[in-house]
């Protein structure tokens, strides 16, 4: 009989263990329905920027979408106070303005930056952020897509065509 009783023991505790247990789950509700996803343009200037060396690209608030020429003027301003305290940096040097940025005719696009400052001596990631910024601030006022070449060209030559190299 004790063989028994420790069966029905067991049976009873793990039915009241089951019992248990089963209440303590999520209940079961109905569909929660959020918020349609956020559509249209950003408000802002999109620039690249280096962190830990490798290109960024930043939403700089502004109230219209600037020009390519004035997407450069505020990236060769250099990153403001809170892009720097979160660790962006440059390579662009601030003497790189003025810059004029012309299209080219026919179907690619291509853009053409020109600024005072010697082309060659821009470093590799000074270029590739003027490159994908000029990019980016084209397709934000034109039909300028991520395929677009850019060339800059100083007074000491050019360099490009290149095409922005984070897509």
């Amino acid at each position: 009989m004790t063989g028994r009783r420790t069966g029905r023991a067991l049976l009873a505790g793990g039915l009241l263990l089951t019992l248990l247990t089963a209440g303590c789950g999520v209940r079961p509700s109905a569909v929660i329905i959020g918020r349609p996803p956020i559509s249209g343009r950003a408000q802002g200037t999109w620039l690249y920027l280096l962190a830990q060396g490798e290109l960024v690209l930043v939403l700089r608030p502004a109230p219209t979408d600037p020009s390519p020429a004035a997407a450069l003027a505020l990236l060769a301003a250099g990153p403001q106070e809170n892009e720097r305290d979160q660790g962006f940096t440059s390579d662009v040097p601030a003497g790189l303005g003025p810059v004029t940025v012309t299209e080219g005719t026919g179907q690619s696009g291509d853009l053409t930056v020109r600024t005072d400052a010697a082309a060659h001596v821009l470093s590799a990631h000074a270029v590739d952020q003027i490159i994908c910024t000029a990019v980016a601030a084209a397709a934000q006022v034109s039909a300028a897509n991520t395929a677009t070449t850019v060339t800059v060209v100083g007074p000491d030559g050019a360099r490009g065509p290149r095409a922005c190299p984070m897509r």
